[in-house]
C-alpha cells in the first residue's frame, strides 16, 4: 500500500490532467455509441477507477477508447433494431453484451492469454485501426452537418409501407404466441390493427430510416440528402471544434485542445443563445445499478451476440496490452500481461453494471498521464474520481453541450487513430506476391484487405481474415526460405567458429549478439529482450545477421525501435552478414544508411576483426 502513495504528487496531477483528456471523448464516445453521453461518462469513471486498481501496468488509463466504440455501436445498433427501436428496451440486454464481454476478459486473464496478444502481425493491427478511423469519420459526418435522418420527413415516408407491414406482423405474432391466431377469426387481428394510430406507423418507419441510415454503408447512402439539408449552424459548431483542436495544439500542449474547444464552443453556442441541437440529459447525482439487465434476463435475447461479447473482450485485450507496451516503453517498466486483462475485464464489468459503455487502455491519455508525473496505479484511480466529481458537479452544464461539437471531436480523434505509419509504407514495402498480371505486397495485401472488410462489413471477421491471410502468407514463405537454405552444409550452422579468436581486452566493450532465424511478427519479442542482455559496459553492439533470412513489417519497425534507443544510448551498432531481403526492407525506411551507415555492414566476421586490428 506505501508503494500506492509514494508518488502523490505525480499521480495527483498524472491523474488530473489525464481525466481532463478524458472528459469531452468519454461524452463525446457515449453519443457516438447510440447510448447517450452519460454511458460514455460511467465507462470512463469504472473502468478508469477499477482497471487502474485491479490492472497490470502501473500508469495506464483507461475509459471508452475508438476501437471498442465502433464495436459497441454495432452491438447497440443490432440490439435497438430487435427491440423495435426502443433503446430503453434494449438496455438491459445490451448491457448484459458489455458485462459478458467483461468477464470473458477476466477469463482471458486467468487461462493467459495476455502473451499472445503481442503475436498479432503489424498489417491487421495497422488495417483495424486505420478502418476504425475511416467508421467514425463516416458516421460522423452526418451529425456534424446536423442531419438526423429520423427528422428528414420526406426520407422516413418512404418507409412506411415497411413499417406497416412490421406492425402487423408483430401482431400475429403476439397472437400466435396467445394462441388466439386462428383461420376462421381474424376478428382479434382486425380489432388490433384499428388500435394503430399514425403516431405508432411513423415511430416505425422512424426507426426503419434510423437503421437504414445507420453504419458507414448507411452513412455514404444517406450523404447526399444530408448535403442538401445542411444545417449550417451545426456545421460551423463543428468545424470551430475541429480548427480549435488543431490549431490551440500549436499554440501549446500543456492545456488539452479538446477541452478548450468543448469549453469555448458550448460557451459560444450557450452565451449567444444559439438554437443548436444539445446532447442527451445527463442524469444528476451518482450512477446506479441498472439491474433490470438481471431481472429481465433471458438467454436468447443475448445468445445471438456471444461471439461479439468475445470480439469486445479480445479487441479490448489487443486495445490495452498494445498501450501497456507504450507504457513500459515510456517508463522502462514491464507490465504484467495476464493481470492486466484481468483488471480491464473488472472495470469493464462493473462499468456495465452501471450503464456504462466498454473500454480499454487508452495510449494518448496514458502518455499524458506519465508526462504529467504519474508512475502508480493511484494515477488511474484519480482519473476516475476526478470524472465522478464533475458528473455530481457539473452534470446539468455538461447536458448543454451542443452535439456537433463531440462531432467535430469525434473526427479529429477519427483522423487522429489512423496509422499513417502503417499507410505511408504501403509505396515503399517489396511487392512479394503475383495476383494475375498484378504484382503487389503480401503485407499491403492484408492491411488493405482488413480495411475494408472491417469498414464495410464486420470488424470481428476482417481481423480473423487478416490473420488468417497473414498465416497462410507466413507458413508458405517459411517454406520456401527453409528449403533454399536446406542445401546450406550442416557443419556451417552448427558453430559460429569464427568468434573464437576475438580479443580478450575487448570483450567488456563489445557484446555481440546472434540472430538465429527470420524475424518476423512471431519473434519481435525475443529481439526486444536485446536490451537486458547488453552490459553496461559495452560500447558496441555487433549484430550477426548471417541467418536472418527474411525480415517482415513488425521485424523492421522493432529493428529501428531497437537501433534508436541504442543510438540513445551512445551504443555504436554494426551488423554483419547482412542478407538481401532484410537490406531491402532496411533501406526502404533508411534505416540504411540513418542509423547504420554501409562503412559499419561487414560481409564477414573476419572482415571485421580485420578492421579492429587496422
Amino acid at each position: 500500500m506505501s508503494n500506492l502513495f509514494s508518488n502523490i504528487k505525480g499521480d495527483a496531477f498524472g491523474g488530473i490532467t489525464a481525466g481532463i483528456v478524458a472528459l469531452p471523448l468519454a461524452l463525446a464516445f457515449g453519443v457516438s455509441s447510440g447510448l447517450g453521453p452519460s454511458a460514455g461518462l460511467y465507462g470512463a469513471i469504472f473502468i478508469s477507477f477499477f482497471a487502474a486498481l485491479f490492472g497490470g501496468t502501473n500508469t495506464q488509463i483507461s475509459g471508452p477508447t475508438a476501437p471498442m466504440t465502433a464495436v459497441s455501436m454495432v452491438v447497440i445498433a443490432g440490439i435497438v433494431a430487435a427491440n423495435d427501436g426502443d433503446v430503453n428496451k434494449a438496455l438491459p440486454s445490451i448491457l448484459m453484451v458489455f458485462l459478458l464481454a467483461g468477464l470473458m476478459q477476466i477469463g482471458l486473464g486467468f487461462l493467459g492469454l495476455g502473451k499472445y496478444i503481442k503475436y498479432i502481425p503489424y498489417p491487421v493491427v495497422s488495417g483495424f485501426m486505420t478502418a476504425i478511423g475511416v467508421i467514425i469519420l463516416l458516421t460522423q459526418i452526418l451529425p456534424s452537418l446536423g442531419y438526423n435522418p429520423k427528422e428528414d420527413l420526406e426520407y422516413v415516408n418512404q418507409f412506411k409501407p415497411q413499417a406497416e407491414e412490421i406492425i402487423l406482423q408483430n401482431i400475429l405474432k403476439d397472437e400466435a404466441g396467445e394462441g388466439i391466431l386462428v383461420l376462421e377469426d381474424f376478428k382479434e387481428t382486425i380489432n388490433r390493427a384499428n388500435k394503430i394510430t399514425k403516431a405508432d406507423i411513423l415511430r416505425e418507419s422512424e426507426t426503419l430510416a434510423a437503421k437504414e441510415a445507420s453504419g458507414t454503408i448507411g452513412a455514404i447512402k444517406v450523404m447526399p440528402r444530408a448535403i442538401k439539408n445542411i444545417n449550417w449552424l451545426e456545421l460551423l459548431l463543428a468545424l470551430g471544434t475541429i480548427i480549435i483542436i488543431y490549431g490551440f495544439k500549436r499554440i501549446t500542449k500543456a492545456v488539452p485542445s479538446t477541452l478548450v474547444a468543448l469549453v469555448v464552443m458550448s460557451g459560444i453556442a450557450i452565451a449567444f443563445g444559439l438554437d443548436y441541437k444539445p446532447i442527451e440529459r445527463i442524469p444528476e447525482g451518482l450512477p446506479v445499478p441498472q439491474l433490470e439487465m438481471f431481472s429481465n434476463f433471458k438467454v436468447g435475447n443475448i445468445s445471438p451476440y456471444v461471439l461479439t461479447a468475445l470480439t469486445l473482450a479480445l479487441l479490448g485485450a489487443i486495445d490495452s496490452l498494445l498501450t501497456s507496451v507504450v507504457a513500459d516503453n515510456m517508463t522502462k517498466t514491464k507490465h504484467k500481461p495476464n493481470k492486466e486483462l484481468v483488471g480491464q475485464g473488472i472495470g469493464n464489468s462493473i462499468a456495465a453494471i452501471f450503464g456504462g459503455i466498454p473500454g480499454a487502455g487508452a495510449t494518448i491519455r496514458t502518455v499524458v498521464n506519465i508526462n504529467s508525473g504519474g508512475k502508480t496505479r493511484l494515477s488511474g484511480m484519480i482519473a476516475g474520481v476526478l470524472l465522478l466529481f464533475i458528473l455530481l458537479a457539473l452534470g446539468p452544464i455538461a447536458s448543454k453541450i451542443p452535439a456537433a461539437v463531440l462531432s467535430g471531436i469525434l473526427i479529429t480523434v477519427g483522423i487522429g487513430v489512423m496509422d499513417y505509419k502503417g499507410l505511408k509504407a504501403i509505396p515503399i514495402l517489396p511487392k512479394d506476391i503475383a495476383l494475375g498480371p498484378f504484382k503487389l505486397s503480401s503485407e499491403v495485401l492484408i492491411m488493405i484487405t482488413v480495411l475494408l472488410l472491417s469498414t464495410f462489413w464486420d470488424l470481428i471477421f476482417a481481423v480473423g481474415i487478416g490473420l488468417l491471410i497473414s498465416c497462410l502468407m507466413f507458413m508458405k514463405l517459411i517454406g520456401d526460405l527453409t528449403a533454399e537454405r536446406s542445401e546450406v552444409d550442416v557443419l556451417k550452422e552448427e558453430a559460429w567458429p569464427d568468434e573464437v579468436g576475438f580479443p580478450k581486452k575487448l570483450k567488456n566493450e563489445v557484446f555481440i549478439k546472434h540472430i538465429k532465424g527470420p524475424l518476423f511478427f512471431g519473434s519481435t519479442a525475443q529481439f526486444q529482450q536485446l536490451y537486458k542482455q547488453i552490459p553496461d559496459t559495452a560500447k558496441t553492439v555487433v549484430i550477426r545477421l548471417g541467418r536472418m533470412q527474411y525480415m517482415d513489417q513488425s521485424g523492421l519497425y522493432v529493428m529501428e525501435d531497437t537501433l534508436q534507443d541504442l543510438k540513445a544510448k551512445g551504443v555504436d551498432v554494426i551488423f554483419v552478414g547482412l542478407l538481401k531481403q532484410p537490406r531491402y526492407m532496411m533501406e526502404r525506411i533508411d534505416i540504411i544508411p540513418d542509423f547504420i551507415p554501409e562503412e559499419r555492414i561487414y560481409d564477414s566476421f573476419k572482415a571485421y576483426l580485420k578492421s579492429l586490428s587496422e
